[in-house]
């Protein structure tokens, strides 16, 4: 199992317009080749900080996915609203 976690951190009045696009495409996300489990959190302290969490059977599946239309057309938009650069960590789970 490969896990991915990304950080990100929008600007406050794109938070809701984030959220609408996550909700409209996760299950496409969910659907995608290899993909076990996504989850969207928001930290307690800080709410235009975002991380999703990501299992995956392995890393191509992941690449595969990041090569898609679907991520390239909803990441073009996502950006736009980082008050910050979004931070990833690639992991095994053990």
């Amino acid at each position: 199992m490969f896990v991915r976690i990304v950080k990100m951190s929008f600007h406050s009045k794109h938070i809701k317009k984030f959220e609408e696009i996550f909700e409209s495409k996760k299950e496409f996300i969910k659907n995608s080749e290899g993909c076990k489990l996504l989850q969207l959190y928001q930290d307690k302290t800080n709410p235009e900080i975002f991380f999703t969490y990501s299992h995956w059977e392995n890393e191509q599946n992941l690449e595969d996915y990041r090569n898609s239309d679907l991520f390239k057309n909803v990441w073009a938009t996502t950006k736009t609203f980082f008050n910050d650069k979004p931070e990833a960590w690639s992991l095994d789970n053990k």
